[in-house]
């Protein structure tokens, strides 16, 4: 006998059947019936204070559990709202379905009170946009999803009209459409690429975000073990190896401090291995960095469109299958041990000075804080500074937002990481004008018993747009904030809304704060005071 089953409720089973375990947002009259069906589906809604921070927690959530990522907005403000996020998706790669109510479309005829056209917005930030028809719910959303996880990942709108989502249906809901792995690369282009690789003397990997969706962290590992290759990360690919490993020279792409001790060493290599790398998240002087007479072997997924620099050898073809067939008997490699010299030459580069800043914050807390420890951070100079600094065991261990790079992130990507590993210390670095921009969701991390801990780096100024206006010689002008008498109590904040807060101005306090936060279970928020220019030089 075939169930009746609302819009709604086929929506929930869909994604039910697709592995979702939560959903987050802000509820508006228009979603009411699909958080409805969510939540008949067993999916666990959750109330956050803006859909940006939503859209986040989700995703944070999503690095610890892989549960895809379902975010949920009324039309509107709900939706505008959320464009950051889901922007942010798109340009990091996360496979989110940003779920939207909207009002039907013979009344959107006539009515127009915060109505507007939701896909002609985020078409430019999303994979696709789809807007759910009566009698095609389900084949809907098992599209949806299908796009949000096929090929290199992200966001996938999807918009429901209040009609759709009330209205009796009999369609069936349809299990998730498998996709089709990338498998090997053609003989010819591999058997090519191996002759280059087989002869080089001074091969160097650049390994990034498509390397982590696509688990391949043991796989690149083996490969550079075995045939005495390093490996350069960007940001998002922190982890793949063990950055304790002699071999690991950790990320790059935005420090100008630790690009100038790696791009001379690439500028040696013979050959360069592109694994994943996705260069989205490098700055203006990854263009094409290669130099003349270097061969350049990129693997990836899918054809590559950015323009951001070329490949003799491209092999379309999946990480964990294209690097078994790439192994070779190695000769001697790197004679002059430079990736050594490189790797030390970068630890001494961002070791911590005596005197106390962000340095001593950073290393202070990476001895305190146990070593499976998950780490966020905001955008800004605290980001770039602890990248360097803060070795990362495993793939997705520090998480960032490092294709958008758009602030009030830390937080809510700290609250799903703990909601996801909830056994598990979580840290989020976030400057103080971060902090500020989306304070509401400490409120969050109370209501749903999340005891992250809270690092704020407070200086009382914008640090790196700061420090752009001095190198270009421009006015201070718009980037400096608090001041006596006037500046944020951020311990205060913590406490009103319902967490722990303490300031701290040197190492010592620092070290005991931490400790004693492993032990709460609630939130707490640490305000170190740093000087202001504390980032001059550090990176």
């Amino acid at each position: 006998m075939t169930s009746i089953l609302t819009g709604a409720d086929i929506i929930g089973q869909s994604l039910a059947n697709a592995g979702v375990t939560h959903a987050f947002g802000i509820p508006g009259g228009e979603v009411l019936a699909v958080m409805q069906g969510l939540d008949a589906a067993g999916l666990r809604f959750m109330l956050v204070k803006h859909e940006n921070g939503g859209g986040f927690i989700a995703e944070g959530l999503w690095h610890m559990t892989g549960a895809l990522p379902v975010l949920v907005a009324t039309l509107g403000p709900g939706v505008a709202n959320a464009v950051n996020v889901v922007a942010n998706a798109m340009q990091d790669r996360v496979p989110m379905i940003f779920l939207t109510g909207c009002v039907d479309a013979a009344e959107a005829e006539t009515y127009t009170h915060q109505v507007f056209d939701h896909q002609a917005m985020l078409r430019p930030v999303v994979k696709g946009s789809f807007r759910l028809t009566q009698g095609a719910v389900a084949v809907g959303m098992a599209k949806a999803i299908a796009l949000a996880r096929s090929g290199q990942p992200g966001p996938v709108h999807v918009d429901v009209p209040i009609g759709v989502a009330e209205a009796l249906s009999s369609e069936t809901v349809l299990p998730p459409i498998a996709s089709t792995p990338a498998g090997l690369p053609p003989v010819t282009a591999l058997n090519a690429a191996l002759a280059v690789l087989t002869q080089s003397k001074r091969p160097l990997a650049i390994a990034g975000v498509d390397a982590v969706n696509d688990a391949a962290g043991p796989e690149i590992t083996r490969f550079c073990h075995d045939h005495n290759i390093p490996l350069i990360t960007t940001y998002k690919g922190k982890g793949l190896m063990d950055e304790a490993d002699p071999l690991c020279l950790g990320g790059a792409g935005l420090s100008p401090k630790a690009d100038g001790i790696l791009m001379p060493l690439m500028a040696q290599a013979d050959c360069i291995l592109l694994l994943g790398y996705d260069p989205i998240e490098m700055r203006i002087g990854w263009r094409n960095p290669w130099r003349n007479g270097q061969s350049i072997i990129e693997i990836t997924g899918q054809a590559r469109s950015h323009g951001m620099h070329h490949a003799q050898h491209v092999l379309i073809g999946s990480l964990s299958e294209t690097l078994p067939a790439l192994r070779h008997s190695a000769p001697p490699r790197w004679p002059d041990a430079a990736p050594a010299t490189a790797r030390a030459a970068l630890a001494a580069a961002f070791s911590a000075p005596a005197h106390w800043g962000p340095h001593q914050v950073f290393d202070t807390l990476r001895r305190v804080m146990p070593p499976e420890t998950v780490i966020t951070a905001d955008s800004g100079a605290h980001r770039i500074l602890v990248s360097q600094m803060w070795d990362s065991p495993s793939p997705r261990g520090m998480l960032q937002s490092s294709g958008l790079c758009t602030m009030a992130c830390a937080v809510p990507l700290a609250a799903g990481a703990k909601l996801g590993r909830p056994d598990v210390p979580v840290l989020a670095f976030v400057g103080d004008a971060g902090l500020e921009m989306g304070a509401g969701e400490l409120a969050s991390l109370t209501a749903h018993g999340l005891n992250i801990v809270i690092c704020v780096l407070v200086d009382d100024s914008l640090s790196l747009i700061e420090m752009k206006q001095r190198g270009t010689q421009r006015p201070n002008l718009g980037v400096d904030f608090g001041g006596p008498g006037y500046a944020t109590d951020f311990p205060t904040l913590a406490r009103a809304f319902g967490g722990h807060g303490v300031a701290v101005t040197d190492a010592d306090a620092l070290a005991s704060e931490a400790a004693a936060a492993l032990t709460r279970d609630q939130f707490t928020l640490i305000a170190a005071h740093i000087p202001r220019r504390a980032y001059d030089g550090a990176f």
